[in-house]
Protein backbone atom coordinates (compact mmCIF):
# COMPACT_ATOMS: atom_id res chain seq x y z
CA UNK A 1 0.00 0.00 0.00
CA UNK A 2 1.12 3.41 -0.92
CA UNK A 3 2.92 5.39 2.57
CA UNK A 4 2.17 8.75 0.89
CA UNK A 5 -1.41 9.34 0.33
CA UNK A 6 -2.54 6.91 2.07
CA UNK A 7 -5.74 7.80 2.92
CA UNK A 8 -8.18 8.72 -0.39
CA UNK A 9 -8.70 12.55 -0.96
CA UNK A 10 -11.18 13.25 1.01
CA UNK A 11 -14.94 14.40 -0.75
CA UNK A 12 -18.19 14.43 1.67
CA UNK A 13 -18.44 10.50 1.61
CA UNK A 14 -15.51 10.12 2.91
CA UNK A 15 -15.37 12.28 5.69
CA UNK A 16 -18.61 10.78 6.86
CA UNK A 17 -17.12 7.01 6.72
CA UNK A 18 -14.28 8.11 8.95
CA UNK A 19 -16.92 9.54 10.81
CA UNK A 20 -18.75 6.79 11.96
CA UNK A 21 -15.90 4.26 12.04
CA UNK A 22 -14.26 6.54 14.50
CA UNK A 23 -17.86 6.44 16.65
CA UNK A 24 -17.69 2.48 16.78
CA UNK A 25 -14.00 2.39 17.50
CA UNK A 26 -13.05 -1.15 17.30
CA UNK A 27 -14.59 -3.16 14.24
CA UNK A 28 -14.34 -6.66 13.11
CA UNK A 29 -15.01 -6.76 9.27
CA UNK A 30 -16.58 -9.31 7.29
CA UNK A 31 -13.61 -9.81 4.90
CA UNK A 32 -14.56 -11.62 1.76
CA UNK A 33 -10.94 -10.66 -0.19
CA UNK A 34 -13.24 -8.61 -2.70
CA UNK A 35 -12.39 -4.81 -3.31
CA UNK A 36 -15.48 -3.74 -0.51
CA UNK A 37 -14.45 -5.23 2.44
CA UNK A 38 -10.60 -4.87 1.32
CA UNK A 39 -11.21 -1.03 1.33
CA UNK A 40 -13.08 -1.32 4.51
CA UNK A 41 -10.37 -3.13 6.09
CA UNK A 42 -7.95 -0.77 5.15
CA UNK A 43 -9.59 2.34 5.23
CA UNK A 44 -10.96 1.38 9.07
CA UNK A 45 -6.84 0.27 10.04
CA UNK A 46 -5.91 3.78 8.79
CA UNK A 47 -8.70 5.67 10.91
CA UNK A 48 -8.60 3.39 14.03
CA UNK A 49 -5.45 1.67 14.19
CA UNK A 50 -4.70 -2.32 13.64
CA UNK A 51 -4.95 -2.87 17.26
CA UNK A 52 -8.90 -1.61 16.64
CA UNK A 53 -9.66 -3.59 13.33
CA UNK A 54 -9.94 -7.16 12.61
CA UNK A 55 -10.48 -9.22 9.79
CA UNK A 56 -13.06 -12.46 9.22
CA UNK A 57 -13.42 -14.15 6.54
CA UNK A 58 -15.60 -17.60 6.12
CA UNK A 59 -14.21 -20.77 4.38
CA UNK A 60 -17.30 -22.06 2.80
CA UNK A 61 -17.44 -24.56 0.31
CA UNK A 62 -19.06 -21.91 -1.73
CA UNK A 63 -16.09 -20.06 -1.68
CA UNK A 64 -13.62 -21.01 -4.71
CA UNK A 65 -10.28 -22.43 -3.85
CA UNK A 66 -8.65 -19.64 -5.27
CA UNK A 67 -10.25 -16.69 -4.14
CA UNK A 68 -9.45 -18.01 -0.50
CA UNK A 69 -6.10 -17.76 -1.78
CA UNK A 70 -6.11 -14.33 -3.24
CA UNK A 71 -7.67 -12.99 0.12
CA UNK A 72 -5.34 -14.89 2.28
CA UNK A 73 -2.59 -13.39 -0.12
CA UNK A 74 -4.14 -9.51 -0.12
CA UNK A 75 -4.75 -9.29 3.59
CA UNK A 76 -0.80 -10.61 4.29
CA UNK A 77 -0.04 -7.87 1.95
CA UNK A 78 -1.91 -5.08 3.55
CA UNK A 79 -0.78 -6.62 7.07
CA UNK A 80 -4.32 -7.21 8.51
CA UNK A 81 -5.12 -9.12 11.63
CA UNK A 82 -7.02 -12.11 10.12
CA UNK A 83 -8.71 -14.75 11.39
CA UNK A 84 -9.79 -17.93 9.28
CA UNK A 85 -13.54 -18.99 10.79
CA UNK A 86 -16.01 -22.49 9.40
CA UNK A 87 -19.30 -21.34 8.92
CA UNK A 88 -21.86 -24.01 8.91
CA UNK A 89 -24.68 -22.80 6.04
CA UNK A 90 -24.36 -26.56 4.82
CA UNK A 91 -25.87 -28.07 7.83
CA UNK A 92 -28.74 -25.90 7.52
CA UNK A 93 -31.76 -27.91 5.56
CA UNK A 94 -32.78 -24.59 4.52
CA UNK A 95 -30.11 -23.34 2.79
CA UNK A 96 -29.16 -26.41 1.15
CA UNK A 97 -33.22 -26.59 -0.41
CA UNK A 98 -32.05 -23.05 -1.89
CA UNK A 99 -34.73 -21.35 -1.85
CA UNK A 100 -35.28 -17.13 -2.65
CA UNK A 101 -33.91 -16.91 1.33
CA UNK A 102 -30.84 -18.66 0.96
CA UNK A 103 -28.19 -15.79 1.38
CA UNK A 104 -30.27 -14.75 4.02
CA UNK A 105 -29.45 -18.31 6.40
CA UNK A 106 -25.60 -17.65 4.42
CA UNK A 107 -25.24 -14.58 6.28
CA UNK A 108 -27.27 -15.65 9.39
CA UNK A 109 -24.27 -18.70 9.61
CA UNK A 110 -21.54 -16.02 8.83
CA UNK A 111 -22.69 -13.55 11.23
CA UNK A 112 -22.84 -16.79 14.12
CA UNK A 113 -19.58 -17.49 13.17
CA UNK A 114 -18.45 -13.90 13.67
CA UNK A 115 -20.79 -12.07 16.26
CA UNK A 116 -18.46 -14.20 19.37
CA UNK A 117 -15.11 -12.59 17.83
CA UNK A 118 -16.67 -9.02 18.01
CA UNK A 119 -18.17 -9.19 21.43
CA UNK A 120 -15.06 -11.14 22.69
CA UNK A 121 -13.15 -7.91 21.30
CA UNK A 122 -15.72 -5.42 22.06
CA UNK A 123 -15.97 -4.70 18.34
CA UNK A 124 -19.23 -3.90 15.78
CA UNK A 125 -19.17 -6.39 13.05
CA UNK A 126 -19.20 -4.41 9.93
CA UNK A 127 -19.81 -5.52 5.85
CA UNK A 128 -18.81 -4.37 3.10
CA UNK A 129 -22.01 -4.04 1.73
CA UNK A 130 -22.15 -0.27 -1.02
CA UNK A 131 -24.78 1.90 -2.23
CA UNK A 132 -24.98 0.28 -5.52
CA UNK A 133 -25.84 -2.98 -3.91
CA UNK A 134 -29.33 -1.93 -3.26
CA UNK A 135 -30.35 -2.19 -6.67
CA UNK A 136 -30.22 -6.24 -6.66
CA UNK A 137 -31.90 -8.36 -4.66
CA UNK A 138 -29.64 -8.95 -1.31
CA UNK A 139 -31.93 -10.81 1.80
CA UNK A 140 -28.68 -11.53 3.14
CA UNK A 141 -28.06 -7.93 3.83
CA UNK A 142 -31.61 -7.85 6.33
CA UNK A 143 -30.36 -10.87 7.91
CA UNK A 144 -26.87 -9.37 8.62
CA UNK A 145 -28.58 -6.23 9.72
CA UNK A 146 -30.91 -7.97 12.07
CA UNK A 147 -28.01 -9.61 13.79
CA UNK A 148 -26.40 -6.61 14.76
CA UNK A 149 -23.78 -5.82 11.65
CA UNK A 150 -23.12 -2.56 10.33
CA UNK A 151 -22.82 -1.47 7.00
CA UNK A 152 -20.93 1.86 6.95
CA UNK A 153 -19.99 2.09 3.10
CA UNK A 154 -23.73 2.23 2.87
CA UNK A 155 -24.20 4.65 5.24
CA UNK A 156 -21.55 6.89 4.15
CA UNK A 157 -23.98 6.78 0.38
CA UNK A 158 -20.16 5.37 -0.78
CA UNK A 159 -21.08 3.49 -4.60
CA UNK A 160 -19.11 0.70 -5.90
CA UNK A 161 -17.36 3.09 -8.63
CA UNK A 162 -16.21 5.25 -5.33
CA UNK A 163 -15.16 2.28 -3.76
CA UNK A 164 -12.47 1.10 -6.60
CA UNK A 165 -11.37 4.53 -6.91
CA UNK A 166 -10.82 5.27 -3.19
CA UNK A 167 -8.78 1.83 -3.09
CA UNK A 168 -6.86 3.04 -6.48
CA UNK A 169 -5.65 6.09 -4.37
CA UNK A 170 -4.55 4.03 -1.38
CA UNK A 171 -2.82 1.80 -3.60
CA UNK A 172 -4.81 -1.47 -2.71
CA UNK A 173 -3.66 -4.14 -5.30
CA UNK A 174 -7.48 -5.50 -6.04
CA UNK A 175 -8.93 -2.46 -6.60
CA UNK A 176 -10.08 -3.53 -9.88
CA UNK A 177 -10.82 -6.97 -8.73
CA UNK A 178 -13.76 -8.41 -10.79
CA UNK A 179 -16.82 -9.10 -8.21
CA UNK A 180 -17.39 -13.01 -7.41
CA UNK A 181 -20.34 -13.69 -5.62
CA UNK A 182 -20.42 -16.94 -4.33
CA UNK A 183 -20.27 -20.22 -6.42
CA UNK A 184 -23.98 -20.86 -5.08
CA UNK A 185 -25.43 -18.28 -6.86
CA UNK A 186 -24.95 -20.09 -9.85
CA UNK A 187 -27.92 -22.33 -9.20
CA UNK A 188 -31.22 -21.51 -9.93
CA UNK A 189 -33.23 -21.17 -6.95
CA UNK A 190 -35.32 -24.80 -6.29
CA UNK A 191 -32.34 -26.87 -7.38
CA UNK A 192 -30.79 -28.41 -4.63
CA UNK A 193 -27.20 -27.44 -3.66
CA UNK A 194 -24.32 -30.03 -2.80
CA UNK A 195 -20.57 -29.55 -2.84
CA UNK A 196 -20.39 -32.02 -6.18
CA UNK A 197 -22.19 -29.32 -8.16
CA UNK A 198 -20.33 -26.72 -6.86
CA UNK A 199 -16.91 -28.46 -7.45
CA UNK A 200 -18.06 -28.77 -10.72
CA UNK A 201 -18.67 -25.26 -11.37
CA UNK A 202 -15.87 -24.00 -9.95
CA UNK A 203 -13.54 -26.35 -12.08
CA UNK A 204 -15.61 -25.18 -15.42
CA UNK A 205 -15.16 -21.38 -14.40
CA UNK A 206 -11.42 -21.86 -13.33
CA UNK A 207 -11.35 -23.40 -17.25
CA UNK A 208 -12.75 -20.64 -18.59
CA UNK A 209 -10.83 -18.14 -16.57
CA UNK A 210 -7.81 -20.07 -17.75
CA UNK A 211 -8.45 -19.18 -21.73
CA UNK A 212 -8.95 -15.38 -20.42
CA UNK A 213 -12.50 -15.08 -19.56
CA UNK A 214 -11.51 -13.09 -16.45
CA UNK A 215 -15.38 -12.69 -15.51
CA UNK A 216 -17.85 -15.29 -15.88
CA UNK A 217 -20.75 -17.38 -14.61
CA UNK A 218 -21.45 -20.75 -15.56
CA UNK A 219 -24.60 -20.98 -14.31
CA UNK A 220 -25.89 -24.36 -13.90
CA UNK A 221 -29.14 -25.93 -14.67
CA UNK A 222 -28.58 -29.74 -13.99
CA UNK A 223 -27.39 -31.16 -17.45
CA UNK A 224 -27.00 -27.97 -19.15
CA UNK A 225 -24.22 -25.47 -18.41
CA UNK A 226 -25.07 -21.66 -19.06
CA UNK A 227 -22.05 -19.30 -19.88
CA UNK A 228 -22.10 -15.77 -19.52
CA UNK A 229 -19.27 -13.43 -20.42
CA UNK A 230 -19.49 -10.02 -21.12
CA UNK A 231 -20.71 -8.99 -24.22
CA UNK A 232 -17.16 -7.69 -26.08
CA UNK A 233 -15.80 -11.47 -25.41
CA UNK A 234 -18.68 -13.21 -26.69
CA UNK A 235 -17.16 -14.23 -30.00
CA UNK A 236 -13.49 -15.30 -28.41
CA UNK A 237 -15.98 -17.38 -26.65
CA UNK A 238 -17.34 -19.02 -29.95
CA UNK A 239 -13.59 -19.20 -31.63
CA UNK A 240 -13.13 -21.56 -28.39
CA UNK A 241 -16.35 -23.50 -28.84
CA UNK A 242 -14.84 -26.79 -29.38
CA UNK A 243 -12.26 -26.45 -26.68
CA UNK A 244 -14.77 -25.19 -24.10
CA UNK A 245 -17.17 -27.90 -25.07
CA UNK A 246 -15.05 -30.46 -25.13
CA UNK A 247 -14.01 -29.83 -21.16
CA UNK A 248 -17.01 -28.87 -20.21
CA UNK A 249 -18.25 -32.41 -21.14
CA UNK A 250 -16.08 -34.17 -19.10
CA UNK A 251 -17.64 -32.28 -16.25
CA UNK A 252 -20.56 -33.68 -16.85
CA UNK A 253 -22.61 -31.50 -18.62
CA UNK A 254 -25.09 -32.80 -21.71
CA UNK A 255 -25.44 -29.23 -23.16
CA UNK A 256 -22.58 -25.80 -23.35
CA UNK A 257 -24.72 -22.93 -24.03
CA UNK A 258 -23.47 -19.32 -24.18
CA UNK A 259 -26.13 -16.82 -22.76
CA UNK A 260 -26.74 -14.36 -25.57
CA UNK A 261 -27.46 -11.27 -22.92
CA UNK A 262 -24.17 -11.20 -21.66
CA UNK A 263 -22.81 -11.14 -17.99
CA UNK A 264 -25.56 -10.32 -15.80
CA UNK A 265 -24.57 -10.11 -11.90
CA UNK A 266 -27.40 -11.67 -9.96
CA UNK A 267 -29.13 -12.82 -13.25
CA UNK A 268 -30.77 -15.78 -11.64
CA UNK A 269 -32.41 -13.02 -9.16
CA UNK A 270 -34.87 -12.15 -12.49
CA UNK A 271 -36.15 -15.55 -11.53
CA UNK A 272 -37.57 -14.30 -8.64
CA UNK A 273 -38.73 -11.05 -9.91
CA UNK A 274 -41.15 -12.54 -12.84
CA UNK A 275 -42.74 -14.95 -10.50
CA UNK A 276 -43.62 -11.75 -8.21
CA UNK A 277 -44.86 -9.79 -11.05
CA UNK A 278 -48.37 -9.30 -11.49
CA UNK A 279 -50.22 -11.26 -14.10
Amino acid sequence: MKKDGFRPMKDDQIVELERILLELKSVVVAYSGGVDSTFLAAFATACLGSDHVRAVIADSASLPRHELEEALTTADLLGFELTIVKTNEFNDNRYIKNDALRCSYCKSALMDAIGPIAIESGAQVVLGVNLTDQGDYRPGQQAASMAGARFPLLEAKITKEMVRQYAKQMGIPNHDKPASPCLSSRIPYGTSINLSLLGRIERAERFLQGLGFAEVRVRDFDDTARIEVKKEQMLDLVVSANTVHKYLKKLGYTYVTLDLGGLVSGNLNLSLAEAQAPR
